[in-house]
């Protein structure tokens, strides 16, 4: 691939970007675009101008077109508006878009754009649970199905997906990414961008994505939602751009830039990351959205004083448009008159919004969204349902399960459903449910009274809430466990303890979960338990004692049939952390790449190493970790050669056999390491994965092609191969490894793109 390179400054700090050739990405301009566009902007007034910047929220959340009324539409006719946000409804919208291409001067179409994050009407499994399905496709078929439902209802953009890399469980929105890991992070983020996308943003029932937050939005100091991100550039392009390279790559219409500022410099006035690095050194050209306000929040950032001064800045930065906050509109006029030379920048923006549309093909037809008649059938239907069971299944992992406790055994003839979480068909839907409605989607207690039927007595007792202190209940849950055959205890958090704005210090079970959890355990008697949760939680004293754990996430609309589908064994669980879980709260963050320090860490408490003193080391249960109904077999690995130049590749094959009784799933997972290299490496780096079902006494071989460009580190503004030795991993999680072996790369080199967005070819035979 053809490079250049260049350096910039970012936060005061030299930043060299590789800029890669423009045909490495998606997003073509015809022709007719161009012209078009330079039409227009030729005939626009500054008022027309900031108005394709300007997007203003047309309704709330729980309000969605509210805020169409007569003077909103007056704006349109002025050409004061490019977008809405929180608007929906086939013929809602196509009135409202007759307006700006009938009645105003340009006529020129509306973008409408609303927060599609895990499905519009049918509700799919969270983002963090889509992830540990570790099937990319599962998440492609989530991401189409929500196009079909959203481009139905009229709309053309969806604010997804979030491809921050997570490492601090404490951050609240870990619940909208695909967690700690950037490899598996980018495969994900194009998978979605191809979903919702297709293959021709001018196709059918395609909307426009947005990969957000442009960059390190996951990277929080203490987890807390909106604070700084301290980097060094290594961690910056090793960890938390890969993702958003990888978006760009696949076509990735949209951008967002984050709240928070890295290493001093807020990202809606970064303009070396955002122009030098994004669009300069990646060649993406697409559209650069602000996060909701953010642009005046430069003002409290400290490096703006006034809102037009802010709206310069961002400006600069590349933020094309100006998310409810109303800057643009109203602060522009004023800083361009006190400096003209922001004019090629106004330019620059509306002519990004301008190709956005007409990329998306609604200059030709602005009506070619939104279908009153589809829309009254395709939402909730049953192939979208059936692809959210799917989903459901896949995205579940078994943590535990000592003694065979599950599936559950045709013997058990009374089983006890414990905690509040059971009957909760809102927290089932989980954070930003955009049009789910709780009504439609049925809890674990429903679909097990349904699927039980007569045979299996089901006794249900909530115990206790999820905030509520009150404990009165306990005691008869206590009472109907210590009744059953077997007790599921359904634990964890409700929606709402997760997500924007949601971060928390103490990510322990909440108080009422944990007095009801410990009574249900001391009872003694069989407890499986089914967590439900938008983020990895501490729960070493539960799960410790309990014999059986199920991760379910927030499942969406077939969360109930999905889980029991599990529990009764009509479906093997074969989901895999895509975060690890900590022993405790003081523990985060802790991730498995890490580097191994000079004194790494050792369980004997007579030695000074990396650990804490007060638990044990690492997490409870690792990245990648996640069992099955059956086990697996793993060969010795095979190489096809030893050596290779640092433009070569390795083959690197592992044969899988499942030697249980039942057909299941298993996500093979290779790691690779450079154990001397001129900079400390992390101690594990996943590199490849696939998941496989396989019949009892299938085996299947499982080769990755590893590139030695995929063990490049960043150095001196280079993606740097070392040559040297290179250790490579195959298991069932970062921790569980059956097999390993090594090649050597023969000569230095150099790579032209982020490791960890490079795709590792995967054969199965």
């Amino acid at each position: 691939m053809e490079a250049s390179r260049r350096t910039v400054l970012a936060g005061g700090a030299a930043l060299t970007v590789t800029a890669l050739s423009p045909a490495a990405h998606a997003l073509p301009a015809r022709p007719e675009h161009v012209r078009r566009v330079q039409d227009l902007l030729a005939q626009m007034t500054l008022e027309e101008k900031f108005g394709q910047l300007n997007q203003p929220a047309g309704g709330r959340q729980k309000a969605l077109n509210s805020r169409i009324d007569a003077a909103a539409l007056d704006l349109v006719r002025r050409g004061g508006v490019g977008s809405y946000l929180h608007v929906m409804g086939a013929q809602f919208l196509r009135d409202l878009q007759r307006v700006a291409v009938e009645e105003s001067r340009l006529k020129i179409p509306l973008l409408f754009a609303m927060d599609v994050i895990h499905g519009f009407r049918t509700i799919y499994p969270v983002p963090l649970g889509i992830a540990a399905s570790f099937e990319p496709e599962v998440a492609r078929k989530v991401a189409r199905m929500a196009a079909v439902e959203a481009s139905v209802a009229g709309l053309h953009w969806t604010f997804s997906p979030m491809v921050d890399i997570a490492r601090d469980p404490r951050w609240g929105r870990i619940v909208e990414g695909a967690g700690e890991d950037p490899f598996l992070g980018s495969a994900i983020a194009v998978a979605h961008v191809q979903g919702y996308q297709g293959d021709d943003l001018r196709g059918k029932d395609v909307v426009l994505s947005c990969a957000k937050h442009f960059v390190a939005y996951g990277a929080a100091e203490g987890g807390r939602d909106y604070d700084r991100a301290e980097l060094s550039d290594r961690t910056l392009q090793e960890v938390y751009l890969p993702p958003f390279y990888a978006s760009a790559k696949a076509g990735a219409a949209t951008f967002m830039t984050a709240f928070n500022e890295v290493s001093g410099t807020p990202m809606h006035a970064n303009a070396p990351l955002n122009e030098g690095l994004l669009r300069d050194g990646w060649k993406w050209d697409g559209l650069i959205v602000s996060d909701w306000g953010a642009i005046a929040e430069l003002i409290p950032h400290g490096v703006a004083g006034t809102p037009a001064e802010a709206a310069a800045l961002a400006l600069k930065a590349g933020v094309d448009m100006d998310m409810a906050g109303g800057i643009y509109v109203g602060a522009l006029r004023e800083a361009i008159a006190a400096d003209p030379s922001l004019m090629p920048y106004l330019d620059r923006s509306v002519g990004r919004v301008l190709m956005t549309k007409a990329r998306l093909g609604l200059f030709e037809d602005p009506y070619r969204f939104g279908d009153p008649a589809r829309e009254k059938t395709v939402m909730l239907s049953p192939a979208h349902r059936a692809i959210a069971r799917e989903a459901a299944h896949k995205s579940m992992v078994l943590l535990k399960n000592e003694g065979g406790l599950l599936p559950i055994a045709p013997s058990v003839r009374r089983i006890a459903v414990v905690g509040a979480l059971a009957d909760d068909a809102s927290s089932a839907l989980g954070s930003w449910r955009a049009r789910g409605q709780a009504e439609e989607a049925k809890t674990l207690l429903t679909a097990l009274r349904e699927s039980a039927g007569s045979r299996v007595q089901i006794t249900y007792e909530p115990g206790a809430g999820t905030r509520d202190a009150n404990l009165a209940g306990v005691p008869a849950a206590v009472a109907v466990a210590q009744a059953a055959d077997l007790t599921l205890l359904v634990i964890g958090e409700d929606y709402d303890h997760s997500g924007e704005a949601r971060s928390r210090a103490d990510i322990n079970l909440p108080a009422p979960q944990a007095a009801l959890a410990k009574a249900v355990l001391d009872t003694g008697k069989p407890v499986v338990v089914v967590l439900m949760n938008g983020r990895p939680l501490a729960l070493a004293d539960v799960l410790t004692r309990a014999p059986a754990a199920l991760e379910t996430w927030f499942l969406g609309v077939e969360s109930g049939p999905a889980i029991v589908d599990v529990l009764f064994g009509k479906v093997a669980p074969g989901g895999k952390l895509p975060v690890g879980m900590p022993r405790a709260s003081g523990g985060a963050p802790a991730y498995y790449a890490h580097p191994p320090t000079g004194r790494p860490a050792d369980p004997d408490l007579a030695k000074d190493t990396a650990r804490y003193m007060d638990v044990d080391v690492g997490p409870l249960f690792p990245f990648g970790h996640g069992l099955s109904y059956a086990d697996f077999r793993y060969s010795e690995v095979t190489l096809d050669r030893r050596e290779v130049g640092p433009d070569g590749s390795v083959a690197i094959t592992v044969a899988i056999t499942n030697t249980g009784k039942v057909t299941a799933d298993e996500v093979v997972q290779l790691y690779m390491r450079d154990p001397v290299a001129a900079t400390a490496r992390p101690v594990k780096e996943l590199r490849g994965f696939k998941r496989l079902t396989l019949r009892p006494g299938e085996t299947r071989r499982v080769s990755f092609r590893l590139a030695a460009a995929q063990t490049a580190f960043w150095e001196a503004g280079r993606w740097r191969i070392q040559k040297g030795l290179i250790e490579v991993m195959v298991g069932a999680s970062s921790e569980d490894i059956r097999s390993r072996s090594s090649f050597t790369i023969t000569a230095d080199g150099w790579g032209a793109e982020p490791a960890a967005a490079i795709v590792t070819p995967t054969t199965v035979a």
